[in-house]
Formats: structure tokens, C-alpha cells, sequence
């Protein structure tokens, strides 16, 4: 099972997004979804594969530390 955690895109060149992780910044195509500096997004075998709102961003974001959090316990 693959799982996709939410980036923001910080950039893009020739249909090339940079996505940031919490600092940790990768390439990703940007040919599937249309995006935009600034948005949040989902990428899998490094293609957006969507667009998210900051809400659902945030909330995916805080269900993975909790979910992370209670496997370190």
C-alpha cells in the first residue's frame, strides 16, 4: 500500500514541480493536475496525482503525526 502525504508546491519549470515537505523539497511532474505555487498537493511515483485545499492539507498533516505518535508509543 502506498500513502501520499500532502506538499506545497514552491515552484515550477517546464511542467517540473518542486514540492516541500516540511523542508524536505522534491521534483514531481506536474503534467496530470493543474497546479500552482502555493497549492497544496499529492504526489505519487512522482506525479501530482492532486490538488488539496489548506484544510485538507492540514488535516492529513495531523492525522499522520498522531497516526506516527501512536506507533512510537
Amino acid at each position: 500500500m502506498c500513502v501520499a502525504a500532502p506538499g506545497r508546491v514552491i515552484g515550477i519549470k517546464n511542467n517540473i514541480a518542486r514540492i516541500d515537505y516540511n523542508g524536505n523539497c522534491v521534483n514531481a511532474n506536474a503534467g496530470l493536475v493543474e497546479v500552482k505555487p502555493g497549492d497544496y498537493v499529492l504526489v505519487h511515483a512522482g506525479m501530482i496525482i492532486q490538488r488539496l485545499n489548506e484544510t485538507e492539507a492540514r488535516e492529513m498533516t495531523e492525522l499522520f503525526k498522531t497516526l506516527e505518535e501512536l506507533g512510537n508509543a
